[in-house]
């Protein structure tokens, strides 16, 4: 009897410990709450990757109004706007945390200014020696270095963006909405969407400095409105969402210089829609296949194909089941993608057909108060 008691618990434990090494092997998802006071926070999600199920491990309620986060290449810290009054007459401020343990606990470390308002994104370059911010409302540029224990410091550089070929009595504001590390570590790429440009800064890590590049911006079409970019994994090619036109637009990408050469640009929308929409954001899934941007207002995700030659072919455009599709992220594995409707308040999980490329919802929606950017560890 007492044979059969010690292997029953000493098959319980093997049990308990198989899935307690099942549960740490599910990725850490954080989720911003654009929000002021106590219904502001990060929440942190385990996330379960075979059904798409996010369960809620801990809530930080310290950040006011966090638009935008980035996590430091190690995984160890964490990096969310945080502004009293979004948008306000204040500067607003880049806060660093530690993540502590693994559920997601946040050790603030401090706070700095971000030498602007409406500061909308966060970018950690790959030595974690520099963050660099974006301030859409006074279309500002600034980074800021990284101590050895994650916090931050004073601002080292901070750019204002002008367009030179228009007479200073007829420019108009500017708005920076990202600030893109390129995969080399020596660029970082702002798309500013009222002058229609992505501009471009030489990036000195060891001391965080930014400096204008020899090729200062490049132009999107007329109207376009870029907001987002990025990378694709080869490291040749880049994507731009345009907000205001409903497009994509697609660079080469020239490592020894930085220069931008234009490609292709293909909608977002279909042809005989002709209500008002806006694009948010976009993703590559890790294997370079495939690439989905976000429609608010026609409230979907388009869906491209990558050819070899970095052209977009237009797979579908899938309801975003939510409204005002805000911010994308895919699981390491390219499994999953989570996509955070602010306005509709809630996060819906897409499984990723590893074939085709195309998206079917896993699992109901997410209930969280305006989901603004999703990490995922």
């Amino acid at each position: 009897m007492i044979r059969k008691l010690l292997t029953f618990a000493l098959t319980i434990a093997v049990l308990s410990g198989a899935a307690q090494t099942m549960h740490a092997a599910d990725p850490l998802v954080f989720i911003s709450a654009f929000a002021p006071g106590d219904k502001g926070a990060i929440h942190a999600y385990r996330l379960d990757v075979a059904t798409g199920r996010l369960r809620e491990v801990h809530r930080t309620t310290d950040p006011e109004n966090p638009f935008f986060m980035a996590l430091s290449p190690d995984r160890k810290f964490l990096y969310a706007t945080h502004a009293r009054q979004f948008s306000g007459s204040d500067d607003e401020q880049v806060a660093a945390y530690e993540i502590v343990g693994d559920d997601g606990q946040l050790k603030l470390l401090n706070r700095q200014s971000s030498r602007g308002r409406a500061t909308c994104y966060v970018e950690v370059d790959a030595t974690r020696k520099a963050v660099l911010v974006a301030n859409y409302t006074s279309g500002s540029v600034t980074s800021l270095p990284v101590r050895k224990d994650g916090s931050l410091g004073e601002p080292a550089s901070f750019f204002e963006h002008r367009d030179p070929g228009i007479a200073p009595s007829k420019r108009k504001a500017t708005h920076a909405h990202c600030t893109v590390v390129s995969p080399d570590n020596r660029f970082v790429y702002a798309a500013d969407l009222a002058i229609d440009q992505v501009v471009s800064y030489r990036l000195e890590p060891t001391t965080a400095k930014l400096s204008p590049n020899q090729q200062p911006f490049v132009r999107t079409p007329r109207g376009a409105g870029p907001r987002h970019l990025t990378f694709h994994p080869n490291g040749k090619d880049v994507y731009v969402i345009n907000e205001t036109a409903n497009s994509i637009t697609s660079f080469s990408y020239e490592s020894k210089t930085g220069v931008l050469i234009e490609r292709q640009t293909i909608a977002t929308v279909p042809e005989d829609f002709d209500g008002t929409s806006h694009t948010a954001d976009l993703k590559i899934t890790p294997d370079g296949r495939f690439l989905y941007g976000t429609n608010r207002g026609h409230d979907s995700i388009a869906a491209y194909r990558i050819g070899a030659d970095g052209r977009l072919t237009l797979l579908e455009i899938e309801p975003s089941l939510g409204k005002g599709p805000q911010n994308l992220a895919i699981t390491s594995g390219g499994e999953l993608l989570l996509c955070a409707n602010m306005p509709g308040g809630n996060v819906v999980v897409f499984r990723i057909d590893s074939r085709t490329g195309r998206l079917s919802s896993a699992g109901e929606p997410l209930t969280v108060t305006m989901p603004s950017c999703i990490m995922i560890r």
